[in-house]
């Protein structure tokens, strides 16, 4: 379910190349394959020849009941499932699914003293991704073959939230980086190659069935230690950072930093146990590979905005050279 974005994308070739017959079900409104930087012309065409697709909106229950029932699909990865509802029908259509593979959110968790979060620790019910928490409850409720994968921040070539691309915009142009009170929050980046391999271990492996996994990078790291090591990755000079209180400040709907302000972060112990999977990448290496394979490469998914940047500068009492 979807797969031509992100996450979907590193997954299917993963699937193909171990031998699955994979089939994305999207809208069609995106092509349904795309050749990756590194990628060669024959690689690509091998891999492309091989996806199948089936056109529908999920949203559209019946229809998409219609156009699933009786293809005999073994196994499902809902990569942007974001409410119960919309898997339902899905269930309804492929009764003799022996896995249900969910890609979920370590945005689930209550906020907590005690870190990192743990698959066990407590969910906050109120969360902005309390869909992903109802899908979890559903699958577990009727009792199908399922497995929830929860990821932290996820970055890597094509990334369309703006995690390392925010750092890159403002490296570009040798910009100052904002960065909310101390700098010294805690959070945890995640590949995405590494989160695709994360799914492909799940598959069919039955330690999996019935469980959640934390999926990010093995090290923890500060506000300000992303904004260097993505200056490193990318071969910029050690940036300016400059801190704010955002409390002084009302930025309307528009977000001054990709990343929430608090200490956020996991254990992917019971992961690395179970599944015999650990990240491959570490977060210099990991952030390199973002921007050759696309940032560095002229390509990114939001323009530069630099407006609330603006309004914090200006309050700090700090002139930023505009460039022509």
């Amino acid at each position: 379910m979807g797969g031509t974005r992100f996450i979907g994308i590193y997954l299917a070739r993963l699937l193909v190349e171990a031998g699955h017959e994979v089939t994305m079900f999207t809208r069609g409104k995106a092509a349904i394959t795309q050749q990756l930087a590194d990628e060669s012309d024959k690689d690509y065409a091998e891999f492309s020849g091989k996806v199948k697709h089936i056109q529908g909106d999920r949203l559209d229950f019946e229809g998409l009941k219609s156009k699933l029932s009786g293809t005999g699909f073994e196994a499902v990865y809902d990569i942007n499932g974001r409410e119960a509802v919309e898997v339902e029908p899905i269930l309804e259509a492929l009764p003799n699914i022996k896995q249900y593979i969910f890609c979920s959110s370590a945005g689930v968790y209550l906020k907590s003293d005690l870190l990192p979060h743990f698959e066990v620790d407590a969910v906050d019910p109120k969360s902005r991704h309390k869909g992903k928490l109802d899908t979890e409850s559903l699958l577990q409720k009727k009792g199908v073959p399922w497995t929830s994968i929860r990821p932290v921040y996820i970055y890597g070539p094509l990334n369309y939230n703006p995690v390392e691309e925010w750092f890159f915009h403002r490296l570009k142009v040798g910009r100052p980086i904002p960065v909310p009170n101390s700098g010294l929050q805690v959070t945890q980046l995640g590949h995405v190659k590494d989160l695709a391999k994360a799914f492909v271990s799940v598959l069919q492996n039955p330690v999996a069935i019935g469980e959640v996994y934390n999926i990010s990078g093995s090290k923890y790291v500060t506000f300000d230690g992303i904004a260097r090591a993505c200056a490193k990755a990318a071969g910029f000079a050690t940036p300016e950072i400059v801190y704010y209180n955002p409390k002084e400040f009302d930025f309307g709907k528009k977000k001054a930093f990709p990343l929430r302000d608090q200490h956020f972060f996991t254990s992917i112990e019971k992961a690395q146990k179970d599944l015999g999977w650990a990240p491959e990448f570490g977060l210099v290496d990991g952030l390199a590979d973002s921007y050759n394979l696309d940032f560095g490469r002229g390509t990114f998914r939001k323009a530069a905005d630099f407006s609330t940047d603006d309004m914090i500068l200006e309050k700090l009492g700090i002139k930023v050279a505009v460039a022509a």
